[in-house]
């Protein structure tokens, strides 16, 4: 009891620090993961096997190759290409804003927004509106379709490598729709409540210019990383580490590409930059801390916890899952919740003889959509947020609220419920 009392302790700790000091979260797990080592509470030995190498290669080679893509400029070149299919602006901000979802389902939330954002805000100065809520359904929406495949986000990863799920799993998993449906779903219903916000913009959009694109290789790389990725999932005993390789192996052959075609000179700094370090060292202390919580008995305690306040109803269960992970997502960043959660969830469907499938795809549909919520529930927000700034506009968070709360509530009753419908 003592063994788990101070590793739950240490873990709260832990968390609390990562929300006070939001800038220096790699710092804190992997200072919480040493602890965890040197007073025993994890074994030093099953360190290595704790980190999941598959996540941390996947996150790092899709972050190279979404760098390529954005400085290729074929997202702004497709973004434009969609305007010229719009009538007006109503329509054209439901566009982008689709289309932020559709980029998002294969590149990191972040980078998709400041992709499409300059395009909607070139739409809104063209017709001299105001940009703020066409950023905000811009960015809502690429924080809304991370869930639905296994390289749209971290968190998407971290519940692929959880369940041993591979591309294709997303799409059908064990003879069922997968969580892509579900994600979807809420996406289509999100149409409506945006042409509803929007409905008095009805100006028409000019949008003759396009923008060339430098290089066609980063796209095809794209496109190589999903093919080989859904190529994998029909072998059943690949090694553990396939998607690590698919990923990294095809950066390696986009960094290789630009050195033979002599562009590399000054981009090194950018495709340095564009690894998120501090995520993966971040991914790295929580995968150690949260085996050393497993290893201490206080994952199945907390587990325990949930099925006494669920009552023993699986639909109740299910209910408090997806609305807790809904509010606390609108102000705590959904990776290391997620990260947390994903053990928990397992092991609460395990003493309910449920389907595991059924709470850890609801965690990732409440934990994706909570961060619509607030300005500050999800980096895409604060990232088209920041530009916005920029360019001299202020965000209140009542602009925010107005968009996100409908978009959330309506994307997340109805991707939990046709998740339940089909998993339950």
């Amino acid at each position: 009891m003592d063994r788990m009392i101070w590793a739950l302790a240490l873990f709260i700790v832990m968390y609390v620090l990562l929300l006070v000091f939001s800038q220096k979260r790699w710092i804190i797990a992997l200072c919480a993961a040493f602890v965890f080592v040197v007073s025993g509470l994890m074994p030093l030995g099953g360190v290595l096997k704790a980190v999941n190498w598959n996540v941390l290669m996947m996150l790092t080679g899709t972050m190279v190759l979404v760098e390529l893509f954005i400085q290729s400029k074929m997202p702004l070149r497709m973004a434009e290409g969609i305007l010229r299919a719009t009538p007006n602006v109503c329509w054209a901000i439901v566009a982008l804003s689709l289309f932020s979802g559709i980029i998002s389902a294969f590149v990191d939330n972040v980078a998709t927004v400041l992709m499409v954002a300059p395009v909607g805000l070139a739409v809104a100065k063209k017709i001299k509106t105001n940009p703020v809520p066409v950023f905000i359904a811009i960015a809502v929406s690429s924080n809304l379709q991370g869930a639905a495949t296994l390289v749209g986000d971290t968190t998407s990863i971290l519940l692929g490598g959880h369940l041993g799920m591979s591309f294709n799993d997303f799409i059908w998993f064990r003879g069922r729709p997968g969580i892509i449906f579900s994600v979807e779903l809420g996406a289509l219903l999100t149409i409506p409540v945006l042409l509803w916000l929007f409905r008095r913009e009805k100006a028409a959009v000019d949008s003759e210019h396009l923008t060339p694109v430098s290089d066609y290789a980063p796209t095809w790389l794209m496109l190589g990383v999903i093919a080989l990725l859904i190529a994998a999932s029909q072998f059943k005993n690949k090694p553990e580490l396939t998607n690590g390789y698919i990923c990294c192996g095809l950066a390696l052959i986009g960094i290789v590409y630009e050195l033979l075609r002599g562009r590399m000179k000054g981009r090194w700094l950018s495709l340095a930059e564009a690894i998120d370090w501090k995520t993966l060292l971040l991914l790295t202390g929580l995968f150690i801390v949260i085996s050393g919580l497993t290893e201490a008995g206080v994952i199945d305690a907390v587990a325990g916890l949930f099925v006494k306040i669920g009552g023993g109803s699986a639909f109740w269960m299910y209910v408090l899952i997806v609305a807790v992970s809904v509010a606390l997502s609108a102000f705590i960043d959904n990776i290391p919740y997620v990260a947390t959660m994903l053990p928990v969830v397992g092991s609460i469907a395990s003493l309910m003889n449920a389907d595991p499938c059924l709470y850890a795809f609801g965690l990732l549909i409440g934990a994706t959509l909570g961060g619509n919520i607030t300005p500050i529930g999800a980096s895409a927000n604060i990232a088209g947020i920041g530009i916005l700034q920029k360019e001299g506009y202020q965000v209140s968070t009542r602009d925010f609220t107005r968009i996100g709360i409908p978009f959330t509530l309506i994307a997340a009753f109805s991707g939990a419920a046709l998740n339940w419908l089909i998993w339950g």
